[in-house]
C-alpha cells in the first residue's frame, strides 16, 4: 500500500494529543446492479480469489461458505442544501436487523473525511455526549476516480457512539448538532436549520463476510461485500468490496505485507473489472440520488 505519510505531533485544544491512523481500510465500490442474489457475492468471492492468487496472497472462504448476509438500515443527515457533506462531514446511523426486527440500540458515526492526513488529524471528532464512544481514524485506499489499477488515499476520522432509539432520527437542527459535534460551528449558515434524512431515503444495506486474506507478517483481513439498496422500491443503488487492517502501531505495518497488500488490491481491480464503479463512495450514491450533486472532498 502506499505509504501513510507521519503525522505532526500539535495537540487539540484541551492538550489532547492529536488522534492516530490505526486502520487501513481498503474499499473497491461495484455496481449495485450486478447483486441479484446470494449468488453474486459468492461469484465475487471466485474473482477475489483469482486476483489473490495472482499475486500470491493466501485467500481462505474456511468458515465463510455457510455465512448468511446480514441486514442493516443505514440513514444519512444533513441539512436541505448538504452543509456537512460539502465541508467533508458525514453524520450517519445504521440499525442491525435479525429476523426482520431490529436489534441493540442505533449506532451512529460522526465523521471527517479527507485526502489530507494533517487537516484530518486537527479536526477533534470527540462528541460533548454522555455515555461511551470510540474513536477510529482510518486510512481509506480506493481505486483513482477515472482508472483502473491505481490508489488513492482518503482519512476518515469516525467517532461511533450509540443512542437510544426514541432519539434516532428525528429531525434535529444544527445548532443541537453544534453543541455535540464542536467543529461544526466553523460552518456558516443558519443555527435554526434542520438536519433531516438526505434526500429523504433510507438505505438497506446487504452485508456479507466472504472469506480471510492473509498478506503475511502477522497481516490479515477479513474481507466483506455490501451491497446498498432502497428500502421500499429495493432499487440497487451500489456495492462495495472491502478488508481493513488495525495497527496499534506504526512500526506494525510491515513494509513487505503492505506491498502485498498493494498488489492485491491492483490486481482485484483488473480481475473484477466489469464489477467496479468509478469516481465515488457509498455515501455519495446516496447524496445525488436527487440529481443535485453535493461538493464533497471525496
Amino acid at each position: 500500500m502506499a505509504s501513510i505519510p507521519k503525522q505532526s505531533s500539535p495537540r487539540y485544544s484541551d492538550g489532547h494529543p492529536l488522534d492516530e491512523v490505526h486502520y487501513l481500510e481498503s474499499k473497491i465500490i461495484l455496481k449495485g446492479d450486478r447483486f441479484t442474489s446470494v449468488d453474486s457475492f459468492t461469484d465475487f468471492a471466485k474473482l477475489v480469489r483469482r486476483a489473490a492468487d495472482d499475486v500470491d496472497i493466501d485467500f481462505s472462504r474456511k468458515g465463510f461458505k455457510d455465512a448468511l448476509p446480514r441486514i442493516r438500515e443505514v440513514l444519512f443527515l444533513d441539512t436541505a442544501d448538504f452543509r456537512l457533506y460539502n465541508n467533508a462531514f458525514i453524520l450517519r446511523r445504521r440499525l442491525t436487523y435479525e429476523h426482520g426486527f431490529a436489534v441493540g440500540p442505533p449506532e451512529f458515526v460522526f465523521k471527517f473525511r479527507h485526502p489530507d492526513l494533517q487537516i484530518s488529524a486537527a479536526v477533534d471528532v470527540r462528541p460533548r455526549l454522555r455515555g461511551p464512544y470510540e474513536i477510529k481514524f482510518k486510512a481509506e485506499a480506493l481505486p483513482l476516480k477515472d482508472q483502473l489499477g491505481g490508489m488513492r488515499l482518503l482519512y476518515s476520522h469516525n467517532v461511533e457512539f450509540a443512542l437510544g432509539r426514541d432519539r434516532n432520527a428525528k429531525s434535529t437542527s444544527m445548532a443541537n448538532l453544534m453543541q455535540i459535534f464542536p467543529p461544526l460551528r466553523s460552518l456558516h449558515g443558519s443555527r435554526r436549520q434542520a438536519v433531516e434524512l438526505v434526500n429523504h431515503t433510507a438505505v438497506e444495506e446487504v452485508l456479507l463476510d466472504i472469506g480471510r486474506l492473509n498478506f503475511g507478517k502477522g497481516i490479515k483481513a477479513k474481507a466483506n461485500v455490501a451491497v446498498w439498496r432502497t428500502r421500499g422500491d429495493e432499487r440497487p443503488l451500489v456495492g462495495e468490496f472491502a478488508f481493513q487492517c488495525k495497527f496499534q502501531r506504526d512500526d506494525e505495518r510491515h513494509a513487505v505485507a503492505m506491498k502485498r497488500c498493494e498488489r492485491f488490491f491492483l490486481s482485484l481491480q483488473a480481475a473484477a473489472k466489469d464489477w467496479v464503479a468509478l469516481g465515488t463512495t457509498k455515501t455519495g450514491v446516496v447524496y445525488r440520488l436527487k440529481g443535485n450533486p453535493p461538493q464533497a472532498h471525496e
